[in-house]
């Protein structure tokens, strides 16, 4: 089934929360959206499943403008950012209730409802009622309520947050699983770029209500059409500095470019990811800079260096496995290839020609 966003605007007084957004998701896809808060996410979801109306435009479902279709009626899963338990319930009750309402046999619900729990690990829960539960306990139910649904869509709506580290490891590689077994359409929306990375077939990159680049996953991490998307995908953050042209070359921070094609004077933004910043490069000392360690932060396979070059300040990561991490206050050499340097443009913050 496919599923397309045309022009969908939605205002609220004078804020725009979605600014004529347009996405095509792949059918049997694992699509994220990921943006920071407040990029519009959850009110894209809350109109897809009709909690909510747009001001202006369409979702087409296999080519139909679902827009004016009753909630109960749109094949959508939709596990919110609240909870949304009905308190009065069981967990296997709540589970159940989307299968209820469409009047599966009970014999069918009992069974999905136990498969379902024990994939999420709430079978142990199944007799409680919500006010017995953990946080935790009360996310896991939600999102196997929102799962249990007869329907070939299924919005996730930030399911995993709050979760502790292990159990969000575990229930990304389950989600990713049961969308395989269900061959459905998962859209799911996070505000953590790791998150998403690791989740996504395809990734839609939102800010400000607007879809300013989506695609697969890797093209998307390695090829940014936008400043704001190598900014907001990736971790840890890419360096990002303003800049201009002057006299043939790039100058941004510590990064210099040469500046074919570009007009003398005009403003860039200058990017590089983390992993491409090279510390105590081996070999030829040729355009080394020198740099002081700011901070380490040592993550087992890899550390984050954050240090400062002639007053900027810049991010490295490097790998562990054949190396000790830099001390804290030393210097270390930095080398940084143009050929790893972004280009954008310093006004619209597109693309420019020319850049890896």
């Amino acid at each position: 089934m496919s599923l397309q966003f045309q022009g969908i605007t939605k205002r609220y007084g004078k804020t725009v929360a979605l600014d004529a957004l347009t996405l095509d998701v792949a059918p049997q896809s694992f699509t994220v959206l990921c943006g920071p808060p407040q990029s519009g996410k959850s009110t894209l979801f809350r109109i897809l499943v009709g909690l909510e109306k747009p001001d202006a435009g369409q979702i087409l479902l296999s080519g139909r403008d679902i827009v004016g279709d009753p909630p109960a009626e749109r094949p959508i899963g939709y596990v919110p950012q609240n909870f949304a338990l009905y308190p009065h319930q069981t967990v296997a009750q709540n589970m159940a209730y989307p299968l209820t309402l469409a009047r599966f046999p009970k014999d069918e619900i009992a069974a999905r409802v136990d498969r379902t729990a024990g994939i999420l690990s709430i079978t142990h829960l199944l007799a409680k009622t919500p006010d017995q539960l953990s946080g935790g306990e009360k996310q896991r139910v939600a999102v196997a309520r929102g799962l249990l649904k007869d329907a070939q869509i299924f919005v996730l709506d930030d399911p995993l947050v709050g979760l502790d580290y292990k159990l969000r490891e575990r229930l990304m590689d389950e989600l990713k699983s049961l969308r395989e077994e269900l061959n459905a359409t998962f859209l799911y929306a996070t505000s953590d770029s790791l998150e998403a990375l690791t989740m996504a077939q395809r990734l839609a990159v939102l800010d400000q209500g607007r879809v300013i680049q989506d695609g697969e996953v890797t093209a998307v991490y390695h090829q940014p059409s936008q400043a704001r998307s190598l900014d907001l995908i990736g971790f840890p953050n890419a360096n990002l500095y303003p800049g201009s042209v002057a006299d043939g070359t790039v100058t941004a921070g510590p990064l210099r470019h040469p500046a074919a094609g570009l007009e003398e004077g005009s403003a860039v933004i200058a990017g590089i990811r983390p992993e491409h910043v090279r510390l105590n490069p081996e070999g030829d000392t040729a355009g080394t800079m020198q740099a002081r360690v700011t901070l380490v932060e040592n993550l087992g396979g890899e550390a984050v260096v954050y240090l400062d070059l002639d007053g900027h300040s810049l991010t490295s990561a490097i790998p562990l496995f054949d190396r000790a991490p830099p001390e804290f206050d030393s210097t270390v050499g930095v080398r940084i290839d143009p050929a790893d340097i972004l280009l954008f443009d310093g006004t619209s913050g597109q693309r420019l020609a020319g850049s890896r």
